[in-house]
């Protein structure tokens, strides 16, 4: 399995184009994605490696929704390549549970299509998981924001535990104990709900 590099062409490099995006350079985007896009592949494509085949939204669309999003979003102001691939790893997660709600009003008929029994079952399934899993998470953040933001690296963004670590400025085994924490939260959290 390939792993977040994190590294572009320098870790130097994309942190500097980060403070010229900062200074208010508006070209300094069109220098980042160059530095940036093998390793948002990467996250992406690991992100999507557990999703069934022919998954609607394939690793290029997904790096392409979240340029979008980076590129119309001009209010952040990115301290460093670590934030950078936090927020990134947020916004995988907007993408992933925006496109779960398609698919799933779709499925609802509010977009007809044919589709197998087997397939929409699936497709449904996954729908209502991402979903419930979102609500989770925001429930989450309210009582520990950095549990939430592990979860949103570790599962949305598919960084490792040291890139997580780099991305949050906390140690790799505070991410190990928060990953834990979360992780056993979540699970007694959806479990309740499935009750």
């Amino acid at each position: 399995m390939a792993t977040v590099s994190m590294e572009g062409v320098g870790r130097q490099s994309v942190t500097d184009v980060l403070r010229q995006l900062h200074g208010g350079n508006s070209e300094a985007m069109d220098q980042l994605l160059p530095l940036v896009y093998d390793d948002l592949r990467r996250m992406a494509h690991r992100r999507l490696q557990g999703e069934r085949p022919g998954h609607s939204l394939g690793t290029t669309g997904l790096v392409h929704e979240l340029y979008l999003k980076l590129t119309g979003n001009t209010q952040v102001e990115w301290r460093d390549r670590g934030h950078f691939f936090a927020f990134v790893a947020q916004g995988m997660r907007r993408i992933l549970v925006d496109h779960a709600r398609r698919c799933d009003t779709a499925r609802r008929g509010g977009d007809l299509q044919r589709v197998s029994l087997s397939d929409e079952a699936l497709v449904a399934e996954r729908s209502e998981m991402l979903l419930a899993l979102d609500a989770a998470l925001d429930r989450l953040e309210t009582l520990n924001a950095r549990l939430s933001q592990v979860v949103a690296c570790r599962f949305f963004g598919g960084l490792t535990e040291a890139e997580t670590a780099e991305a949050l400025g906390v140690t790799t085994r505070t991410v190990q104990r928060d990953w834990a924490k979360a992780r056993g939260w979540l699970y007694l959290e959806l479990a309740r709900e499935e009750s």
